[in-house]
């Protein structure tokens, strides 16, 4: 029994170690926009963005049931499959905020349950419709409808605002951008700290802490949604940058539009109980920004990088939560090994950033390059009337003032 509750104890607070890694690899889902049009000032964005996780997690339990009690079967699961899962999850999320791509925290945390629990039980442990219809479809969908979405409302917001004042309107669209921001945080903390909420939920099942079926208890709602808070807090500065100024070069009317379709499909979806990730939501809703301006362009080379971790997300943390079950089954010195595994391998990663540096004070520089199909379509596209055109100024030099030749000399 001893054993067993130290065991439990490792999970919950791996799970929790997990929660605080989505949240800093997250924040740019509510707030890159926010940043990069200069809205808000960046840590004072990510201290609004924490508050604001931290009231979501206590709006609803709909995604956490989703995954304590649809995605696998309860019955022969034990405490070391939820662990193992947690370390494929949380190292994909460490090494793809290494690299600054905003991968999805809630499909590694999927994918490392899947690999752990077939590894323990087999296929036949994992509810194949529940994956299909509330997993796979939804990581589909998403990034499509908030993409048309906020595209549509790009274009609307430049058509409606031609005959405004650009100063006025500038500021109006910033002080919408800061409401929608806001919204995207709350709909983060009701979608992504549920999950947290899910797998812990799962373990104390898992481990007779609590009866199957069973809602989150209201310590695992608090602290889920105090270590999500938190690591929105200290921001993923690098994950930041890619969204707010890798992806394309976004304007106020545009960064309301992303946030506000992004939210509305992220609200939406956890209403219905889909573990929606929102990293597919704000991408594809900032991509559809980026296209909805006349002129504005998407830097495809990033968008494909992008693709592919997203592509890769769900296998990769899949596999490494299967071969970490198969240590953890090993017996207690396995799950040590395992425990250390992820403590060394998660240094490595912190030192290696600190190599360079994103904070606070550099996340808008991005030497991002346009690439070929950027640069044609710039090239081809004037930019937009408005606010920006009529700041532009002359640059071609005026000719040089000519002069009358000289005299030649007298003849001698």
């Amino acid at each position: 029994m001893e054993n067993f509750s130290l065991i439990l104890a490792i999970v919950v607070v791996t799970a929790l170690a997990f929660d605080f890694t989505n949240g800093f690899h997250d924040t740019a889902n509510a707030m890159a926009t926010t940043i990069s049009t200069g809205a808000l000032k960046p840590k004072v964005a990510v201290a609004m963005s924490a508050v604001l996780n931290l009231v979501g997690a206590f709006l609803s339990v709909e995604v956490a049931n989703t995954i304590s009690k649809g995605l696998v079967d309860e019955t022969g699961i034990r405490p070391e499959v939820i662990f193992a899962a947690l370390v494929g999850a949380i190292l994909w999320n460490l090494l793809t905020w290494l690299v600054g791509l905003p991968s999805s925290s809630s499909h590694a945390l999927m994918g490392g349950l899947i690999g752990a629990t077939i590894a323990s039980a087999g296929f036949g442990a994992v509810h194949g419709d529940a994956l299909v219809t509330k997993v796979l479809i939804p990581a589909v969908a998403a990034p499509i409808v908030a993409g048309v979405a906020a595209m549509l409302a790009t274009r609307l917001s430049y058509s409606l605002g031609k005959k405004a004042d650009g100063k006025a309107a500038a500021k109006g669209y910033r002080t919408g951008q800061i409401a929608s921001a806001g919204l995207v945080s709350l709909a983060h903390g009701t979608n992504d700290a549920q999950k947290t909420m899910g797998i812990i939920t799962l373990a104390l099942v898992a481990g007779g802490a609590v009866a199957p079926d069973s809602d989150p208890p209201t310590w695992v709602i608090l602290s889920a949604g105090l270590a999500i808070a938190l690591g929105t807090y200290l921001g993923g500065w690098r994950i930041i940058r890619t969204m707010g100024k890798g992806l394309t070069d976004l304007q106020p009317q545009q960064g309301f539009a992303a946030q506000t379709s992004a939210a509305t499909v992220i609200l939406a979806s956890s209403h219905l109980g889909f573990s929606l990730s929102t990293t597919h939501s704000v991408s594809g809703s900032v991509m559809g920004a980026g296209l909805g301006r006349k002129g504005g362009v998407v830097r495809w080379s990033t968008a494909t990088r992008m693709f592919v971790a997203w592509g890769l997300t769900l296998p990769a943390a899949a596999l490494v939560g299967a071969l970490a079950e198969s240590v953890t089954d090993l017996g207690d010195w396995g799950t040590a090994v395992v425990a250390v595994f992820l403590v060394a391998s998660s240094a490595a990663i912190w030192k290696i950033s600190r190599r360079e540096v994103v904070d606070a004070s550099n996340v808008n520089e991005t030497d991002e390059p346009a690439g070929v199909v950027t640069t044609a379509i710039a090239a081809v596209i004037p930019p937009p009337a408005g606010p920006v055109a009529e700041e532009l100024t002359a640059t071609i030099p005026a000719p040089p003032a000519t002069t009358e030749p000289a005299a030649p000399p007298a003849a001698v």
